[in-house]
């Protein structure tokens, strides 16, 4: 048997979401546990990063279940029980289970930042500057010194055509001198890689965006579902805010 790759490890937890983000449910054994966090030697909730957030769910185990409300990193990743929730001891095997209806969210959600960001760099060449996102609605932050004619119908229409076109979403892990060697690599303003990251996770819309990124995603872009551009705003000089919604 071949040992767990080490770019999905935090800490003594291997993260099964970074391998195959369809994981809604697997077993695991407690390797410790306090009212301030549970730390499992196998976990697929998303710790949060990126603008993502942490997912939820729960843990079942001895006929009983412990909601996870967030997660905590520090030397380990820390599961965040729900306040007066019953805790495993350490060697307890459990059962964990995410909130399928937010992580589905999350992740269209997600790879809907990549295509509108994939779209603004391809047809108007702005970088991201900031961003964030909770289930159907997101932010994105663009550094553009003038706003195009028609910009949020144009950025619309093209998002539209972009989900139509149901590109495949892939993800692969590749060392960091090789990650960077791809031209447009980093989307953002700021190189956001940490210094010490050795292996770097990157995520491509085939034929339009290819970005380093740590988050959950969909397989395709025709599993985003519908792109509203709700509203552009003026961040200050030079700063626009893009707010979109997702629908079915």
């Amino acid at each position: 048997m071949s040992s767990p790759d080490p770019s999905t490890r935090y800490g003594r937890t291997q993260r099964l979401e970074l391998s195959d983000a369809t994981v809604r449910g697997w077993t695991a054994s407690v390797l410790d546990a306090s009212p301030d966090g549970i730390v499992l030697d196998r976990s697929a909730f998303y710790p949060g990063g990126g603008g993502q957030p942490p997912d939820q769910g729960v843990l079942l185990w001895g006929g009983v279940t412990t909601r996870i409300v967030g997660i905590r990193k520090a030397d380990d990743l820390y599961l965040i029980p729900a306040e007066g929730d019953p805790l495993p001891v350490a060697g307890t095997a459990v059962r964990g289970a995410l909130d399928d209806q937010r992580r589905s969210a999350l992740m269209r959600t997600h790879s809907a930042l990549h295509l509108v960001s994939g779209v603004v760099f391809r047809d108007f060449g702005a970088l991201v500057t900031g961003g964030g996102m909770e289930p159907l609605v997101a932010r994105l932050d663009f550094g553009l010194p003038e706003l195009p004619d028609g910009f949020a119908e144009r950025l619309a229409a093209a998002a539209a055509v972009e989900v139509a076109a149901d590109r495949a979403i892939r993800v692969e892990t590749l060392p960091r001198e090789q990650a960077l060697a791809i031209p447009d690599i980093i989307r953002t303003a700021t190189n956001l890689l940490p210094d010490d990251l050795e292996v770097v996770r990157i995520v491509d819309i085939v034929g339009l965006d290819t970005q380093a990124d740590g988050g959950t995603h969909v397989a395709s872009t025709a599993a985003i579902g519908g792109i509203e551009v709700v509203k552009v705003e003026s961040k200050g000089k030079g700063f626009r805010r893009v707010r979109i919604r997702l629908r079915d």
